[in-house]
């Protein structure tokens, strides 16, 4: 049996890149998905092509709309069991130098919309004794040169886990992250430019000796379906490293 069979799921920002790659993987191990993104275009382009239970799209900085959402996916589903938090943004500047309206869109996107979308979803997490993966990164344990703000949201994304983790413990609901390194996707290659401006290292060479190789979205996947399964039920409160070894080195 799929280790994922009869699961209803909620993702957001599932169009494109790692969220798609989450909710292909989950639908081909039984999950019953429900694809949602702020472009509503290729969110139904995804569903269709996936096979998904449904669209239930929104703006993970409109409460309101994350409320709506979640509600539209538990009608769909018939209830809730996973909630992936994936929908984030990276902004690629030094920190000083950033604009206070561009920290807070950051912010709004990378911390409060998982917020909002675990309160939103959180009654019926406990009624299912379901679970929460965070999409977080490397960027929320350690320092990087013009991504301050991207790792300053991604360390609260985590300590978020944490405490809800704790806080969800006796209600039998599990909160977990994932820590991706850079990967192949449309947000690391709009990086790529300033990176290597920054450090005079071609990125590809920069890759190969901190990390090995760029990660895939699917290897980011495949990690959230553990944490999203029952094979991780005394798992919570975690955040999963996956970066080919980069922050374990000292060199």
């Amino acid at each position: 049996m799929p280790e994922l069979d009869g699961k209803r799921v909620f993702v957001t920002g599932s169009a494109a890149g790692i969220g798609k790659a989450i909710a292909t993987l989950f639908t081909q191990r039984g999950a019953r998905v429900v694809i949602s993104d702020i472009d509503a275009d290729a969110a139904k382009t995804t569903a269709d092509e996936i096979g998904a239970a449904g669209v239930a799209n929104c703006d993970v900085t409109d409460e309101s709309q994350v409320q709506g959402a979640v509600q539209q996916a538990v009608d769909l589903l018939g209830g809730l069991d996973v909630l992936v938090n994936n929908a984030g943004i990276e902004v690629s500047s030094p920190l000083l130098q950033q604009s206070t309206e561009s920290f807070d869109k950051i912010y709004a996107v990378n911390v409060r919309g998982p917020f909002v979308a675990m309160k939103a979803a959180i009654g019926h997490l406990i009624e299912s004794k379901g679970n929460v993966v965070n999409i977080a990164s490397i960027a929320g344990i350690g320092g990087s040169p013009l991504l301050g703000s991207y790792c300053a949201t991604k360390a609260a994304l985590i300590q978020l886990t944490r405490v809800a983790a704790v806080e969800m413990r006796p209600t039998g609901v599990r909160v977990n992250a994932v820590c991706p390194g850079f990967a192949d996707t449309a947000m690391v290659e709009r990086l790529v430019p300033d990176f290597e401006a920054a450090t005079q290292v071609p990125f590809g060479d920069l890759v190969a000796m901190k990390q090995g190789r760029l990660g895939t979205p699917e290897d980011i996947a495949e990690v959230a379906a553990f944490l999203a399964s029952d094979r991780a039920s005394w798992i919570t409160g975690s955040h999963y490293v996956l970066d080919g070894g980069l922050t374990a080195s000292l060199v």
